[in-house]
């Protein structure tokens, strides 16, 4: 599926592209063991770096790069960013700004001392006729001081401007730099085509395929990875270079 992203004029070049969420795999997950001691099996088990659906859903889609860094400290959130001046109206200029803390009362994120965010995007999004975008947290990246909302887009006719994405401040006491490049948002299309769910018993056929599978999964490791794993493709990742501003959350 070709994905089209488009900036202002003024500022190609001068802002990190959307990349291929394979190029934007955590430091953490590469360096992690393999395998692990676990007191309760007695013995090494493996990790999560050896799980295919753990490492292709961090992998899957494409993800939004924070545009420059952006320092942490005191409670307070700020960046100095050399940008061009957009040429287009009511653009943004600033990475990202916030919502008020009511936007979200009465909902799970409300925390008095938590802020929400909004990551503003300097991307527009266009997908092929009857496809949707699904926005969400980078998967499984709990070391992020931030989690998205999740938001679903219809990014066939939403295509003009950039979608902007709210996040809650997770961690009142980080103090640090998100670096420039930093995964803010992970994305996907998805078919607006409604579901129709066909729910039933296993047939015989099928109930041997289930003892036949479990079995295989049981008792030799890499199973899924080798039967049923679908191959996936590798793409490689763009980059650029990085005004001064600053919010309180």
């Amino acid at each position: 599926m070709k994905i089209r992203f488009r900036c202002d004029p003024a500022l190609l070049g001068h802002i990190p592209a959307p990349v291929p969420a394979r190029a934007a795999l955590p430091d953490w997950l590469r360096a992690m063991p393999a395998t692990a001691a676990s007191e309760l099996h007695g013995g090494p088990v493996r990790t999560v770096k050896q799980c295919p659906p753990f490492v292709d859903a961090m992998a899957h889609g494409f993800v939004i790069p924070l545009p420059c860094d952006v320092r942490v400290a005191g409670g307070r959130l700020s960046w100095d960013w050399d940008l061009p001046a957009p040429s287009l109206p009511a653009h943004p200029r600033s990475p990202l700004s916030f919502h008020a803390p009511a936007q979200v009362e009465g909902s799970p994120f409300h925390r008095a001392d938590r802020a929400i965010v909004k990551f503003n995007s300097f991307w527009t999004v266009e997908l092929p006729p009857g496809w949707s975008l699904f926005a969400t947290h980078p998967a499984n990246r709990e070391d992020l001081p931030f989690r998205l909302l999740t938001g679903l887009v219809d990014a066939d006719r939403f295509t003009a401007v950039g979608i902007l994405f709210p996040a809650q401040w997770k961690d009142p006491g980080f103090a640090g730099v998100l670096p420039r490049g930093t995964p803010v948002a992970q994305c996907f299309p998805v078919p607006r085509e409604p579901l129709d769910l066909d729910v039933g018993a296993l047939d015989p056929a099928g109930a041997e395929a289930y003892g036949a599978t479990a079995h295989a999964l049981l008792s030799t490791p890499g199973t899924y990875r080798r039967r049923h794993r679908a191959r996936r493709g590798r793409s490689g990742a763009l980059e650029a270079p990085a005004q001064g501003a600053e919010i309180e959350p």
